[in-house]
């Protein structure tokens, strides 16, 4: 009973050289990847209240180029549960997710230089997800539960100057906000596939009554963790997202490498 706090900072590195005279091809390069996964719970007998933050921020720099994102998030959820019957709880539930840093997109060759040119898309605050509503938990233990939430509210934050031109993440031409009112599911399991080896699966589902419910969005990750000792570990993290409002297809990001580990 009471508050349990347990955390883990992680950083990957992954790195591939080729000298001159490789003659099978490839290109050098180094890649980084932080990341802390937080949670902080509080239990009574009739009242749970579950909080996780995650950050995470990683870079990739090929020989001769300049270094780019490949992970960017920021993610904060609160669970409060009171107990109804059985593993079942009335609840409530708040999620904020946002990125750090800005985002890049390719947008053609120089025509002068033909060198590859980008255009940002996205970046702090831009955009940002707001979910919160009532539903009903069910938690057999903490790595353990699904929450299903009927009456959800989203609201979608974006800077002015991305829907100049036209609409951003589902946000329409000429506006900063969306606002999105449906059904969310929310889904949480970690479980050991064997000595020293673990796997936590993360999964969120939204669907808006206003428009369009049936195109579900989809987010789903894994953290596959196969401990070496105390400090180190071989980590694949493992993400995809589907989302018709920013993209019509699957977004996939996976990163494995050594990780330096400290638990907290």
């Amino acid at each position: 009973m009471g508050w349990k706090r347990t955390g883990n900072f992680v950083f990957l590195f992954n790195q591939s050289a080729f000298n001159n005279e490789w003659q099978a091809g490839g290109t050098s390069n180094i890649a980084g990847n932080a990341g802390l996964n937080y949670d902080f719970n509080y239990k009574t007998p009739e009242m749970i209240w579950d909080n996780k933050f995650i950050a995470a921020y990683g870079l990739t720099q090929l020989k001769g180029q300049d270094a780019v994102k490949s992970d960017d998030r920021l993610e904060f959820t609160s669970l409060l549960g009171k107990k109804a019957k059985g593993y079942w709880f009335y609840s409530g539930f708040l999620n904020f997710r946002t990125q750090m840093d800005a985002g890049f997109v390719k947008a053609g060759n120089d025509p002068v230089t033909n060198e590859q040119l980008f255009v940002r898309n996205s970046h702090f605050f831009s955009p940002a997800y707001l979910q919160l509503g009532p539903g009903m938990l069910w938690k057999k233990s903490d790595n353990l539960k699904v929450n299903i939430a009927p009456a959800t509210s989203r609201l979608i934050v974006v800077h002015s100057h991305f829907t100049e031109f036209g609409s951003a993440f589902g946000v329409e031409q000429g506006k900063s906000t969306r606002f999105e009112f449906g059904a969310a599911l929310n889904g949480y399991y970690k479980f050991n596939i064997m000595e020293n080896i673990s796997m936590e699966n993360i999964l969120n589902l939204y669907s808006n009554y206003l428009d369009k419910p049936q195109n579900v969005d989809i987010d789903y990750q894994m953290n596959l963790v196969m401990k070496v000792n105390k400090y180190i570990s071989t980590n694949l993290a493992f993400q995809a997202i589907y989302d018709d409002n920013t993209i019509g297809a699957f977004q996939i990001r996976e990163v494995f490498g050594l990780g330096f580990n400290y638990g907290f």
